[in-house]
């Protein structure tokens, strides 16, 4: 592990009472989509693509993982000016990158719809480029639309979130055309699986996790109930 990733870890371990509290952000949870609104993904089809950015990518991932009808879970960077950053390039905020995850998942099983429903009770969807005591703008709130149905989606359920009053204040999540999606390095995959005793997965993933075990035992993979 690199020093960024090590000094994060430690960092962790200094604010723990900070991070458990702003991370949980509270045990809100969304409401599901109105399903009168048009459906952004053809059922008929068996695999399709979401890209999402939700603070530490590692904890994005770690919850993914555990979706019903999500194939595959890959970490790395989207919406930056450089090309193949490093991890460090993109923990300096110089690049212009959102730590993010590229879900590859079944629409017959689950929806766009429905992940962007586990994406924002996964992340505090209200504080501008910080989650937690992760601060910059590699850690934003994003969605990266991969076509107009993906983008009308986001767009609606943003807006009737809003108008839920799940949080009390607004949501900044961008809603935005997906550029290249650059794969992180290969000790960032499966992260939270093969490192779940760190401290900052212990303080800060591991939570998330058990939220969304919790929240959507629907939702949970079979071989993860």
């Amino acid at each position: 592990m690199n020093i960024l990733a090590t000094s994060k870890l430690l960092l962790t371990l200094v604010v723990t009472t900070i991070v458990s509290v702003s991370c949980a952000d509270a045990n809100n949870k969304p409401p599901s989509m109105n399903p009168s609104q048009p459906n952004s993904m053809d059922s008929t089809q068996q695999r399709e693509v979401a890209i999402l950015a939700g603070g530490c990518f590692w904890c994005i991932e770690a919850v993914y993982e555990l979706v019903d009808g999500v194939i595959s879970v890959e970490s790395g960077y989207i919406g930056g000016s450089v090309e193949n950053p490093s991890y460090k390039e993109v923990c300096d905020g110089t690049t212009g990158h959102a730590e993010a995850c590229r879900i590859t998942f079944n629409p017959s099983v689950i929806s766009f719809a429905d992940l962007l429903q586990v994406f924002f009770a996964s992340h505090d969807p209200t504080t501008l480029n910080r989650q937690g005591n992760d601060v910059g703008t590699q850690y934003r709130s994003a969605i990266f639309t991969l076509n107009e149905g993906q983008a009308a989606t986001s767009r609606e359920y943003i807006k009737q979130l809003g108008a839920s009053k799940t949080w009390a204040d607004p949501i900044v999540t961008e809603v935005v055309p997906a550029g290249v999606f650059y794969k992180a390095e290969d000790y960032h995959q499966n992260y939270y699986e093969r490192n779940g005793s760190q401290p900052y997965c212990a303080f800060v993933v591991r939570p998330k996790v058990e939220k969304f075990r919790k929240q959507f035992k629907n939702r949970l993979r079979s071989d993860a109930r």
